[in-house]
């Protein structure tokens, strides 16, 4: 009787990590919208800005996170600014726009977004 080894054979997990993480509800709780304006389409063509309105609540680095995690772009840097309102006038009924934040977005080098391209 001759004796035999056993081989074994251990698998070989690979571990795939994303390159982004998956967005949750919570991201798109935080990023509410694009802000549409002269200066910020300017600020998206030339700059490779992305302004958006975000939660009252949020922080440059949850913005940063919920933006990477949706879009699937990188993001360099992020600039908040809080919008106050402003008093308005419709006939003789005085009132105030609403405040709001909103997130100036740099995308990195080499990154860019359409956020009004033409879906065919």
């Amino acid at each position: 009787m001759a004796r035999t080894k056993k081989v074994e054979e251990k698998a070989t997990t690979e571990v795939v990590t994303a390159k982004y993480p998956v967005a949750t509800q919570f991201d798109y709780e935080i990023i509410i919208k694009p802000v549409v304006t002269e200066k910020s389409l300017k600020l998206m063509q030339t700059e490779n800005k992305i302004t958006v309105k975000v939660a009252k609540d949020a922080n440059s680095v949850a913005i940063k996170k919920a933006f990477e995690a949706i879009f699937n772009k990188k993001v360099e840097r992020v600039n908040i600014v809080n919008v106050r309102r402003k008093p308005k006038r419709v006939g003789r009924f005085d009132g105030f726009t609403g405040a709001y934040k909103k997130a100036i977005i740099k995308l990195a080098p080499g990154e860019t977004l359409d956020l009004f391209e033409d879906k065919k």
